[in-house]
């Protein structure tokens, strides 16, 4: 494989090498009973006649965000529409486990995420130093160029508070003072996977753009919201 202990690359460069490439085409071939190309195609070309739109509008009962999921899933789904950036759960591993198993599972490939791994001692003293040392790791290891920090139960309980631990970190070393860090708390008991999706949007557009003058472009931004579908 074309990284070691010594040389990580980022998913989305990692992916795209060719061996992955050919292991994706593989398990798409052998074990996905993927359609062919030519059916594709023709789904595609029906999705835009006249006969598909009458049979959308003659719908009687449409149900709207059925699944629902905690605020870190959404959370995590929202950084990964940035590109290079590493979504960094502040809580136990077995949260980041479920949302890495869940992204997953939706999108048929690995997504990343690390965790500050947070146990029993953090639970009751706080997760600073989970913090101070995840951080470090998680920009020498993986070289991101932003890291989205989100919250799940176990910090949020405890009341950790993630923009002095940010801070904290930064006085401390562990990423440069300049590095962007964008934050969202996403307690699990409250809200949905869409409220964790809005709140980590939220925090990455105020952390960077707020109080800039805006500059008409020729450009649209297009923000979907918690949409597996609407992916590009």
């Amino acid at each position: 494989m074309p990284q070691n202990a010594l040389k990580i690359k980022d998913h989305i460069d990692l992916f795209n090498d060719p061996e992955y490439l050919e292991i994706f085409k593989r398990k798409r071939a052998e074990f996905e009973d993927m359609p062919s190309d030519e059916e594709v195609a023709k789904q595609a070309a029906f999705l835009n006649t006249m006969e598909y739109r009458e049979k959308n509008f003659a719908r009687e009962a449409l149900v709207i965000n059925p699944a629902k999921a905690c605020q870190p899933v959404g959370a995590a789904y929202c950084a990964a529409g940035f590109e290079g950036t590493l979504a960094f759960t502040h809580g136990s591993l077995g949260c980041a486990a479920y949302f890495r198993s869940h992204l997953s599972r939706h999108f048929k490939e690995p997504s990343a995420m690390v965790c500050s791994a947070m146990t029993e001692d953090a639970a009751v003293f706080g997760g600073l130093t989970n913090m101070v040392e995840g951080l470090a790791n998680a920009y020498a290891l993986y070289k991101p160029k932003m890291i989205a920090v989100h919250t799940s139960c176990i910090a949020e309980v405890i009341g950790d508070d993630l923009n002095s631990f940010i801070i904290q970190s930064r006085d401390k070393g562990s990423i440069p003072a300049d590095f962007p860090i964008a934050f969202a708390h996403t307690p699990s008991f409250v809200g949905s996977h869409i409220v964790g999706y809005d709140n980590m949007m939220k925090s990455i557009l105020s952390s960077f753009w707020e109080g800039k003058e805006r500059k008409a472009g020729n450009g649209i931004n297009i923000i979907g919201g918690f949409d597996g579908y609407g992916v590009a």
